[in-house]
């Protein structure tokens, strides 16, 4: 059995989020000791570090709550979980484009030469005026 800040140093997460994650229902609600303590099994550590690695790699919480359902019965085809992950792949990619784009404008923002006075700065008036971009972004 685990208490909460083993289980925090085991995993990574801290304790704020691993109560967070308990209140939303991702975690099992812990046995508690007679001083009121939480203590974490086994499963709850693999449940937490399923969790977080979910997290790292940017799955919602409600991602994470259907895999976590779909888990939990280890005989149910995997096609949703597929889905989800696929999903989630789709909506990176998207991300890593506009991300691209901004990129591009911002390159090309601080390449262009400039006065030595923030009155004629390129980058901020490009900021403050849209039109001056190549693209929208």
């Amino acid at each position: 059995m685990f208490s909460i800040g083993e289980l925090s140093l085991r995993t990574g997460v801290k304790v704020p989020t691993i109560r967070y994650y308990e209140n939303a229902g991702l975690l099992e609600a812990p046995e508690r000791t007679s001083g009121n303590q939480r203590r974490y099994s086994r499963s709850g550590l693999e449940r937490l570090s399923f969790i977080s690695h979910a997290r790292a790699l940017g799955l919602s919480i409600e991602d994470i709550r259907e895999l976590v359902e779909l888990a939990s019965d280890p005989e149910r085809p995997c096609g949703e979980a597929h889905h989800i992950a696929s999903a989630h792949l789709a909506s990176v990619r998207a991300r890593i484009r506009k991300l691209k784009k901004l990129e591009r404008e911002l390159m090309r923002i601080v390449k262009i030469s400039d006065a030595d006075c923030v009155g004629e700065c390129h980058v901020i008036q490009s900021l403050a005026d849209h039109a001056l971009c190549e693209s929208d972004h």
